[in-house]
Parts: structure tokens; sequence; C-alpha cells
């Protein structure tokens, strides 16, 4: 059944036909026809297969035309209108697949741009569609390929023909949405010394639906090193790539990656705008990419060499990595170790750190709060003579204070770095040190965390997000192995915080921002900890290959006296306090993915 609707009644008719969540299809026409008055929508059930949460999500959150009206009139009131220049190398593409994306252009609510193509076309058809554009509007310019090349030459020769203030990179089958640009535009409003500017994109299916959306987080350096997260829509200031040389010959299908590396060192001014305005066309039988996993590693290790920060990078698949940089100097490590009675599993804990760690400079420093165990003073005594020269134990007998205890024993602590450690944990990975150093050795880093899992194989923590109220763990309760958000899991990445049931940081770090919270005895010290860190300018990162078990229940447990629940809601009310701004929006983790859950789902 066909019906031709009004866009601005689009929501209406679907809800009388019991297709409150529109398919990504006919969103796909919405998108190719918006200049028109009316749209023709397919309601088969073929055109209704596809994801429901990301549909419920675009019901939501996709403009409608009163919304693309409001924005025509905002945009005529800007004091600040930059012309955007849009890049866009043509290869080998359909006819049809070609128009599209360049309708998608032309279709823009924001006026002011250019689009540059660079025709590297075999196929005889492309020129002729490109001119009939250039004769239809005035802001199409065309260079045709001089020679053969790489693929960076056609970026480059659109690059040539750019007078934008700032360029805007678009494949030749890919979609804008028509916000893009007046999104763009509106940021530059707000933030005019902006230089790079990146949003969140999704799957253009054969079918037409949309799937896969990439909500992406703000700004984080490290997670850029493991994969080209900022790809799309990515929006530069044109002088800067220009003094950077443009794009390189030798990366090809990695160009853009490469190019953002290197801009990304030569300003601080970065922007996400945390909206879908990018469609990336799918393909179900793509190419082999192995050049391109080659060539974003080769990318990777040029970062490396020009920021002195030597090391290896190991792809994993697909376009992702992780770095592994070269220790300069093997400082001693204090691992502190808080504990009062648990014998058995304080010495599961101890063992697995004596027996698995390789590297060479480490002291073990247990600060006894109390115990009173035959077993546990029993152990602590076996452990003195057994490593009289790598462990030490140190008593503080106070009220348990996770915070005043661990800043009591980082005073007693001989090491540059300070490895904060729970008892009920077990070491798996015997460089786990050396890992955590290599990152902690940055003077750009301030904590780091790493994999911990619960004794059934399950994640119990692979870094920390502000959600539930406060925060929890990403991706907790997954199996172990699994990739979680865009292979989040299994890639080096920064986060506001880490938990501190394995935390490394430098002293210099943990004296800057005076440690532990001594009013925060026991929830959320260490969310607090990395908190004061990032504010000081420091990054905190996840590390998926340092792994370790941590036997605490999967059930925090009750604050189930009054005394427990009360000290509970004050340190909840002091962290909501202190880090509203942090709390209301996480700048490492997505605000169109839910609060309520650690699964990075979306937020409907």
């Amino acid at each position: 059944m066909r019906k031709f609707v009004k866009l601005n009644n689009l929501i209406v008719i679907l809800k009388t036909k019991g297709l409150r969540h529109a398919s990504a299809k006919i969103l796909k026409k919405i998108y190719l026809k918006l200049n028109d008055s009316f749209l023709d929508i397919d309601f088969s059930s073929e055109a209704l297969s596809f994801d429901v949460a990301y549909s419920k999500w675009l019901n939501k959150n996709f403009p409608r035309e009163a919304d693309f009206l409001k924005m025509a009139e905002i945009l005529e009131i800007f004091s600040y209108k930059p012309v955007i220049s849009i890049i866009m190398p043509v290869f080998d593409s359909s006819e049809q697949i070609l128009r599209e994306t360049i309708k998608s252009v032309i279709n823009q609510v924001y006026p002011y741009w250019e689009l540059c193509i660079a025709d590297a076309s075999a196929n005889y058809y492309v020129n002729s569609v490109l001119q009939e554009y250039v004769a239809k509007d005035s802001r199409i310019k065309i260079v045709s390929k001089t020679e053969d090349g790489n693929i960076s030459q056609p970026f480059n020769s659109a690059l040539d023909i750019a007078s934008g203030e700032f360029i805007a990179l678009l494949a030749h089958d890919d979609l804008l949405t028509r916000d893009a640009l007046y999104e763009v535009a509106l940021l530059l409003n707000r933030h005019p010394q902006a230089d790079m500017i990146y949003s969140d994109e999704d799957k253009l299916l054969e079918d037409g639906s949309l799937s896969d959306p990439f909500f992406k987080p703000d700004w984080c350096p490290d997670s850029l090193l493991s994969r080209m997260y900022t790809a799309n829509l990515g929006t530069y200031r044109r002088s800067i790539v220009t003094n950077i040389g443009g794009f390189r010959a030798g990366y090809e299908g990695s160009q853009d990656y490469d190019l953002v590396l290197r801009l990304t060192e030569k300003t601080e001014n970065i922007f996400h705008i945390p909206k879908i305005l990018y469609h990336s066309r799918f393909y179900p039988h793509p190419k082999s990419n192995n050049s391109y996993n080659d060539d974003a590693q080769k990318a990777i290790a040029d970062a490396l060499q020009r920021r002195n920060e030597s090391g290896k990078v190991i792809p994993i698949s697909d376009g992702y990595h992780i770095v592994r940089y070269d220790i300069r100097d093997f400082k001693l490590v204090s691992i502190i170790i808080p504990t009062k009675n648990l014998g058995k599993i304080l010495n599961k804990c101890l063992i697995s750190i004596f027996d698995k760690t390789q590297y060479p400079s480490y002291e073990v420093l247990v600060i006894d709060n109390g115990s009173d165990e035959r077993e546990t003073l029993e152990i602590l005594n076996y452990w003195k003579l057994k490593e009289p020269n790598r462990f030490r134990c140190e008593k503080l007998d106070i009220p348990f204070n996770y915070s005043k205890i661990n800043n009591y024993a980082a005073n007693l602590a001989k090491g540059e770095y300070l490895l904060f450690l729970n008892n009920d944990t077990e070491v798996i990975t015997n460089d786990w040190i050396e890992a955590m150093v290599e990152q902690a050795q940055r003077t750009s880093i301030g904590a780091v965390g790493t994999l911990l899992l619960y004794p059934d194989n399950t994640i119990q923590h692979a870094g920390v997000i502000l959600v539930y109220g406060v925060a929890g763990h990403s991706h907790k309760n997954y199996s172990y192995g699994s990739d979680g958000y865009f292979k989040q899991i299994q890639t080096i990445n920064n986060y506001s915080a880490v938990t501190a049931a394995c935390l490394m940081c430098r002293r210099e770090v943990f004296e800057a921002v005076g440690g532990f919270e001594k009013k925060l005895a026991v929830e959320f010290n260490d969310v607090d900890f990395c908190l004061k860190i990032c504010k000081l300018g420091y990054r905190n990162v996840y590390l998926p290959h340092v792994v370790l078990y941590h036997y605490e229940s999967k059930s925090r447990g009750l604050d189930n006296t009054p005394e427990k629940l009360e000290r509970s809601v004050r340190e909840i009310e002091y962290m909501k306090c202190k880090w509203k701004e942090f709390i209301d929006r996480d700048p490492c983790y997505s605000p169109n993915l839910t609060r309520q859950s650690e699964d990075f789902s979306i937020k409907i």
C-alpha cells in the first residue's frame, strides 16, 4: 500500500498505520526527496525490516520539515557564515548512487558550500553526469584526473580547487543528512575557534534502510590511536590541512586517518557534534581490507614517531589496533593492597603477583586495616619471610575508609608509580605491570585501568561510564572475548574514570590531585579521583590486554543498615553536586547512548 503524505505529517500517518517506528527505507527517501512537497512512501513489510531500537531513536530525533524550516530561519541571523568546501573524489560508481550523493549536498539547508569533485573514474558516463550538475549549480566544481596515481591524488586535486575556510570529506557513494552543514555552521558560530569537527554516523544498507549507528564520544586521542573513530562527518580548517601538506601518498584507504593524526598534533580545538549527519553506504561483500589495515598501522606508527613515543602497533582486525609503547625507564612500582582478614583471598592475590609478574622493579605494600584472624596474620608473616625485599605490611587500625587507607599507603610507598589493587584480585596477564607502565609513563596520561573479570569469565570492569545516576562499569556482564560497542572492549580507550580495584598512576599525578577524597569512605572515591585527574588536563585510559580476575560478588550488596544507607546517600549526593558537569555529560560516552545500563545501548 502506498500513501502520499506531507513530511510534517509523516509520524502521524505512521502511527495511524500502526507503524510508529518508521522504516529506515522511508527515512532514506526523506533524505533524497526533501525538496519535494510530497513523498512516495512504501509501507510494505520488506521496507520495515530494520533495527527497532535505532528506528525508535530516528523517530524521536530525525528532523521534521518544520525543523528544517526553522534551521533556514536561524541561519539567516548567523554572524559567521563560512564557506565549507566538500571534497569528493569520484571513482567508479553507479550513476544512481552518484546522483543520490550529489543531491544530498544540493539539498543542504546551509547554502554556503561548494562541492569540489575530482573525477578519477574510468567510466564514460561519470563525467557527463558531473557536467550536468555543474551546469545546474555554480557551487559545483570539477577537476579531471591528470594521471593515474595513488588514492590521495584525487583528494589533493579536489583540495586544490577548494576556496572555503573549511573542508568536509564526502565519499562518492555516501550521503549527508540535510542538516549536516547547518549543524557544522551552528557549532562554528558557537565555537569559531574550532579547527576540526566530527559527527556521529550510521550505515546505509542496500535496501535503503539505516542501521549500525556509531554514537561517538567527544575528543579522545588515545581512542583515535585504536581506530579512526572520528571519520564521518569530518570537517577541517583548510589552512591547517594545507599547512600540513594535505593528503599523503602511501596511505591508500587510510588517507583521512593519516590526515587527522597529523592535524590533531597542530590543534586542540576539536569538537564533536553528537548527531547523525552522515550515512556511509554499506556493501555486503566488501573488498579485502588488508591494504587498509596495513596503511592504518603505518599511519599510527608514523604518529608515534612524530610524537617521540616509540612503540609498536599491533593490528587486531578491520582497522582496529593496540599500541604498545616502549618503556623508557623501569622505575619502581609500588603495589598497594588494603586488607582486613580474608587471608585466603589475599594469599591468592599475592601468589599471582609474585608468580606472574615479570616487571623487574616493584614492591608490594599491604596495609592491614585491623586483621585479627589467625590465618590472615600467618599469611602476612609468611610473605614477610618469603619476599623480604619486595613485600611490606604496615598496620592502620582505623574504621574502614578506603581513601584514608590508600592515602596513608601512598605516603609510605617508595615507587614512582603507584598501583592500587584490591585484595580480591588475581593477576592473569604476565606483563600486566609493563603494559600499565607503558601508559602511565606518558606525560598526558593520568590513571590507567584494566580489564577485570568475574570468576565465570564475564566482565566486571572495562572502564567506567557515568551512568546509573553516578557511575557504572562499561560492558559489565559481557562474556570475556566479546567485542563490545565498536570493539570498545578489545581496544585501548579513554574513559572519564577507571576502577581503583586495579589502577596505576604516576606519583606526581596522585599528589597533584591530593590523592583520594577522604569524605568518600566507600563509594566513588576512585571515580572522584579520576575526575580530578581529568580536571587537570590528564587523560585516563583502559587497557584490554591487561586482565585480572576480581572475586567480588556480582551483586554489590545492600546498604541494609541505617548507617550504611545514610553514608551511601551522602556519598552519592557529594558526587552529584561536585561533578554535575561530568555526570550530566560524560565526554567519553555519547549522550545518545543509555544512562540506564552499562551496555552502550541506544537511548530511546
